[in-house]
């Protein structure tokens, strides 16, 4: 109870806590806002109507339009899209599996603020993580797509040769932009590349342009690249910043401002459809949905802090530090999808073992820093409440919530055991 470690253990939570609530509050301001337009239904209808083979149907939304609407958006969001699709096309069991199979493929969420967080709490460079990171879950995103089209019964050479396209394309897409701009971008960029190299083919073929109605979407990508093209020519991003003790805040380089300024744009154009619906305010609602996560997301932090600052995780450490980095690595990958899957978050999994990444052996940090974010991000959404969004959206029955919580946690332990097993080999690789 020193005080001293108290004050830096409050200001680097309170900072880290700011960092998340720049992007969580108009993130979900804008979620209602696209509800209350019907924008993912028109989404959904659009890409029903194309009917494309049974393997382009699933790569589409397992690795494509699921990755970039929860890239956008993050909490679930790409559940609203993905479900009502996927139950038309599939059999509800398979449908149901695979909706939590696509959000388990694409762990970035909310334009990358749990990696950006991460980045920050380990000491990295967050387009450095973001790049790892994608290399780190490849294994996921290709498993988990084979196995869609496995459950979906699409099988046979044109189906892997789709996998394998798409899947190249997805991987390098992540890593590429990841690598150039950060996490913000990449798993927009990814999922959106796979979106195009499916539909517009076949909207041409069909005679089937983009819907109307799904606008914001492009409105806030081109609010992202707009402000990154300015923070580039002009490093406007950089001025302002807070410092802690080991984190730092840049509220100019935020993604909230993205999220603001097509907020602003959605409601300006659609301000006479936003007030002909006979919806309750926008504030009453953005606070009803947002103080779960973020008295959640407040106390994780708190935490790790309050943990990192009083030295409790020393012993941890020096448990991971004494291990040859082989054996090290499985163990991250096990404690960052143990951490992701409880709090149901990545930005939750990384407050928790992150800043424990953050003091072992500069060397290898990079890849054990991405090993834990993909990990937490994996195991978070296989979790028990983004299982309950799927099932909320679906009108499931008793027997289906306990199934699919059931699979939501097979599917946790599966990735947790693929990262284990890859971190090592890559760590060895690395030595």
């Amino acid at each position: 109870m020193q005080s001293a470690t108290l004050h830096a253990a409050a200001l680097d939570t309170a900072l880290l806590f700011a960092i998340a609530a720049s992007v969580i509050l108009p993130g979900l301001a804008f979620v209602i806002a696209i509800e209350r337009l019907g924008v993912n239904q028109a989404l959904g209808s659009a890409v029903q109507s194309l009917r494309l083979p049974r393997a382009q149907q699933v790569l589409l939304l397992v690795l494509g339009l699921g990755p970039m609407l929860e890239s956008l958006t993050g909490f679930g969001v790409s559940l609203v899209a993905t479900v009502p699709l996927l139950l038309a096309l599939l059999p509800r069991p398979v449908g149901l599996r695979l909706a939590l199979v696509g959000m388990a493929v694409m762990p970035w969420g909310t334009l990358g603020v749990a990696t950006a967080v991460g980045a920050s709490l380990a000491g990295l460079d967050t387009r450095a993580l973001s790049a790892a990171s994608a290399v780190a879950s490849a294994p996921v995103f290709l498993l988990g797509a084979a196995l869609s089209l496995r459950w979906a019964g699409a099988s046979g050479p044109a189906a892997w040769r789709a996998l394998a396209g798409l899947g190249a394309l997805f991987l390098a897409v992540l890593y590429g932009l990841g690598r150039a701009t950060g996490p913000e971008l990449a798993g927009v960029g990814a999922g959106l590349a796979v979106v195009l190299a499916v539909l517009v083919p076949a909207g041409r073929s069909a005679g089937i342009a983009w819907p109307r109605a799904a606008w914001p979407y492009a409105a806030l990508v081109a609010c992202v690249l707009a402000l990154k093209a300015l923070a580039l020519l002009t490093q406007w991003d950089g001025h302002g910043a807070l410092r802690g003790q080991a984190v730092v805040f840049k509220p100019l380089a935020s993604p909230g401002i993205a999220l603001l300024a097509a907020l602003a744009w959605v409601a300006w154009r659609e301000h006479r459809a936003l007030a002909a619906g006979g919806h309750p305010p926008l504030l009453p609602a953005l606070r009803a949905r947002a103080q779960r996560p973020l008295w959640t997301i407040l106390a994780f932090l708190a935490l790790s802090q309050i943990l990192v600052k009083g030295g409790f995780l020393q012993g941890l450490v020096q448990s991971l530090a004494g291990l040859p980095p082989p054996a090290a690595a499985p163990l991250v990958a096990l404690l960052g999808a143990l951490s992701g899957y409880l709090t149901g978050s990545t930005l939750g999994g990384n407050a928790l073992f992150m800043p424990a990444v953050a003091l072992l052996p500069e060397g290898l940090r990079l890849a054990l820093a991405a090993l834990h974010n993909s990990a937490a991000g994996h195991a978070a959404m296989g979790s028990i409440p983004i299982a309950m969004v799927a099932l909320g959206l679906a009108r499931a029955t008793r027997d289906e919530e306990g199934t699919l919580v059931r699979f939501g946690f097979a599917l946790a332990c599966l990735n947790a055991a693929l990262l284990a097993l890859a971190g090592a080999a890559w760590v060895a690789w690395l030595r």
